[in-house]
């Protein structure tokens, strides 16, 4: 059973070594991730990032119980367990398997992931209009219709990275 867990982002080793001591080598633990390349100074820099923040997803086979939980509610770098993870199960199965699916050999999630839609606002975040926030006017197969401002234009879905505003 997968659940969702409210970590310390300093204490994540604490924490897989505290959930190995207390369920075993069964437990997996995913957290999606995201990788944005910006142009700082003329040169191209990789920012790293958990798409989820300091949420991550963890499976044991045992998590179904309430006696397993209370017994790791007092985990080092466990903040806490997201509550109604038991009647989500469906949805959190769907969601990491979309992510599995939509990421590269080197474990981040693909530009892909993000389902692109009409009129909603975007920000740059590669390229010369970097930072600038623009709105979608038209979806075609490899070219995205923007406006930014009172400028209208079209742009190569592959050549630059936007993320939803």
């Amino acid at each position: 059973m997968w659940t969702v867990l409210k970590f310390d982002k300093k204490k994540l080793a604490l924490l897989k070594e505290d959930l190995t001591e207390k369920l075993g080598k069964e437990f997996k633990i995913y957290i999606p991730k995201l990788r944005i390349q910006k142009f700082k100074n003329n040169k191209l820099i990789n920012k790293e990032f958990n798409l989820l923040g300091d949420y991550l997803f963890c499976f044991h086979n045992s998590l179904e119980c309430k006696k397993t939980i209370n017994s790791l509610r007092f985990t080092r770098g466990l903040k806490y367990f997201l509550e109604g993870f038991i009647e989500s199960q469906k949805d959190i199965e769907k969601f990491i398997s979309k992510c599995k699916d939509l990421e590269s050999e080197d474990g981040f999630l693909s530009r892909n992931f993000f389902d692109l839609e009409m009129n909603k606002k975007y920000r740059f975040s590669s390229g010369p209009f970097t930072d600038k926030i623009f709105q979608i006017i038209n979806l075609q197969k490899n070219r995205i219709k923007i406006l930014m401002g009172n400028i209208k234009t079209t742009i190569k879905k592959k050549e630059f990275l936007f993320t939803p505003v």
